[in-house]
């Protein structure tokens, strides 16, 4: 990777301005959904859905015929509500969780198996952008927990809960919303993996492309882990969507909001737009049977050397189940 490509998500005005160039850049390897691939009657968990991207998916996704489980920290019944109404859909339900706390995520899944769900796909989309670092009820550094960990636990809990609807041959989905950002860091900061550190606005952009690619290469230890050989037991995915017109940057400084107003307003997509490659993975026939994927806006890409790395991938699990450990919570 080049010095000009890894000085692109440095910081806010660098990202901003690459998203929108990458915007009006031909695409290559485009894919394409079709209408008539619908999702009747399988079980659909997003994370992060009372807003932006998420909220789109659920209503798009219940409008194919899902059974749709908004798993939100507000909006609850108000947004799930107007799903339903938008999409005609009435399997749509609203569970809490606050992707900050432990506790909350452990109640989530607790309420899954309560209701004997089989999740068919599960979409995680959920992610913030802090205005400076701050602590969880855990004492955990907040974006840490919100856009990496939060996921590996949820995922490992749906996994031990046996959540996921692997029986009669049927192969679920995990569906991951990354960022090309993901390619900015270096590499790992293993020695510091979730210690918690002071930061202000100035960093928050290259974190979140560091965790972005914690969570990226999270992806491919999972698809390894999940399918051996020629057996595919749950496909993994993971998108960028591009630079899209959410409430994401709602912690930018005061003075910077009626600019970003703007520019988000004129060059970034709309929710609905940008939602695309997240319909494509997750109904999709094309990529039935497939391990792993990778989509910048709708064209298949590779992801970053670092986060297809294999001892990268046996590393980064072992220390999210060692970190985990430390703080009380065992898998079985």
């Amino acid at each position: 990777m080049t010095r000009k490509h890894k000085k692109r998500y440095s910081n806010p005005f660098t990202a901003t301005a690459s998203g929108i160039i990458d915007l009006f850049r031909k695409q290559k390897n485009t894919v394409t959904l079709k209408d008539d691939e619908l999702l009747i009657g399988k079980n659909v968990l997003i994370t992060g859905s009372s807003s932006g991207l998420g909220f789109e998916a659920a209503v798009q996704l219940a409008g194919r015929g899902a059974n749709v489980w908004m798993a939100c920290r507000s909006g609850i019944p108000e947004k799930g509500n107007l799903v339903i109404k938008l999409s005609g859909n009435k399997n749509v339900r609203m569970v809490h969780v606050d992707l900050a706390d432990m506790n909350s995520i452990k109640t989530l899944v607790e309420e899954l198996k309560k209701s004997s769900v089989a999740l068919d796909v599960l979409i995680c989309n959920a992610a913030v952008v802090p205005s400076k670092s701050r602590k969880t009820k855990q004492g955990i550094e907040e974006m840490f927990m919100v856009n990496y960990l939060a996921k590996y636990l949820l995922i490992r809990l749906i996994l031990d809960n046996k959540l996921l609807h692997m029986s009669n041959g049927n192969i679920p989905r995990i569906i991951f919303v990354s960022s090309e950002s993901h390619r900015n860091p270096k590499g790992y900061d293993w020695d510091g993996f979730g210690i918690y550190k002071e930061y202000s606005m100035s960093k928050t952009v290259e974190l979140y492309g560091y965790y972005k690619l914690l969570m990226t290469t999270f992806a491919n230890e999972l698809s390894r882990r999940l399918n051996s050989g020629d057996k595919i037991s749950c496909s993994v995915f993971a998108l960028c969507p591009g630079p899209v017109n959410s409430n994401i940057a709602r912690e930018a400084p005061i003075i910077f909001k009626p600019l970003l107003k703007i520019i988000f307003g004129i060059f970034f997509r709309s929710p609905k737009k940008a939602v695309k490659p997240v319909l494509y993975f997750a109904c999709s026939k094309e990529v039935q049977n497939t391990p792993i994927d990778y989509l910048f806006l709708m064209s298949r890409k590779e992801m970053d050397a670092k986060a297809m790395n294999k001892e990268n991938g046996i590393k980064l699990w072992q220390k999210s189940e060692e970190f985990l450990l430390h703080h009380g919570v065992v898998f079985g």
